[in-house]
């Protein structure tokens, strides 16, 4: 009866053990939400402290207020009540260096969550955290400069057979290179997402101190089960879409130009709702590494035998009697 779980278990789709892994920890979710609108909050503090500072006495404020205006908001970031750009600049950008820290601290937990049995505790979580932290900081920037180069060379390629294609007669040829060239992108984007990112569960699950092991094992099984990897992580991906491009029709049907506070709810639950698709994505890598790249642990009690082993009876030598001298014989 185990082994026949086991096997359902190993057979299970990573799609729908993911999504459960999610919602077994929607905690996770909300915190990460929360964390992102704090540092969000923070980081326009100046913008907005330099803007109320505007609008505040501006009836033209109002073509920003029903609406949005580009030539209007250009026209305030150019006042030189505005101040400069990068009194700005500086503090949102800081801010999102302290995002990519904070994802960089918490991201092992969510790792150690995903594939735990039970509920992490808090302490198991943060100890997590800490355990891992340098190990992902090392796997994020290799992960920003191989897809940074990677995404350079492909968008230039792609700039260049579109352009190449505007020298044929055929109008509609270098649109449609353009976009079959943007859905070859996305596709290895993916792939290297899929590879870090199974890179990562396998230094949290494994607790691998190499990372260039973990790189190697992901990079593996990356490509090993490229088909159902990528078709599971475009399927997440879809997914999300739908929540962006239904989230922007209820906001155009129903949210009108003056409700400052509908629109601020409704792109609020937007965003924490695209969350689900990222943290889902994570949640089927750990459920493959669950899968494929876990290394089973055997017991020892299943080396010991449950019977004693029968030992084969060695025959007791037999005794010997001393020879009793005849009285008389003797010398």
């Amino acid at each position: 009866m185990q082994t026949l779980f086991e096997d359902r278990a190993k057979n299970r789709s990573i799609v729908g053990s993911g999504i459960s892994m999610v919602f077994s920890n929607k905690r996770y979710i909300l915190w990460f939400w929360l964390l992102n609108l704090a540092l969000a909050v923070m980081g326009t503090s100046a913008f907005r402290a330099s803007a109320h500072s505007i609008l505040d006495h501006s009836l033209y404020s109002q073509r920003l207020v029903q609406g949005f205006d580009l030539s209007v908001f250009v026209e305030l970031l150019a006042r030189p009540e505005f101040g400069p750009l990068s009194a700005v600049g500086v503090p949102a950008f800081s801010f999102a260096a302290v995002f990519f820290l904070f994802t960089a601290l918490f991201l092992p937990g969510f790792f150690a969550g995903y594939g735990s049995t039970y509920r992490l505790p808090r302490e198991d979580f943060f100890r997590a955290c800490g355990r891992n932290l340098w190990r992902f900081i090392r796997l994020m920037i290799i992960a920003g400069i191989v897809m940074g180069i990677v995404a350079g060379i492909l968008f230039g390629i792609n700039g260049a057979v579109a352009k190449k294609a505007t020298e044929s007669t055929n109008e509609v040829l270098p649109f449609t290179l353009r976009m079959i060239g943007l859905f070859v992108i996305f596709l290895v984007m993916t792939t290297l997402r899929i590879w870090f990112d199974l890179a990562e569960a396998d230094v949290v699950l494994n607790d691998q101190r190499g990372v260039r092991k973990s790189l190697a094992a992901g990079f593996r099984h990356t490509f090993r089960s490229l088909g159902r990897l990528l078709s599971s992580y475009v399927f997440a991906t879809i997914f999300a879409a739908i929540i962006l491009v239904g989230g922007i029709l209820f906001w155009e049907r129903f949210v009108p130009s003056a409700g400052v506070v509908r629109a601020y709810i409704v792109s609020q639950l937007m965003l924490l709702l695209l969350l689900i698709p990222r943290f889902w994505q994570r949640g089927m890598a750990v459920s493959y590494w669950q899968q494929k790249m876990l290394i089973p642990v055997v017991a020892v009690s299943d080396m010991i035998p449950s019977e004693p082993v029968p030992v084969a009876a060695v025959p007791e030598p037999a005794t010997v009697i001393p020879e009793t001298i005849a009285p008389g014989q003797g010398s």
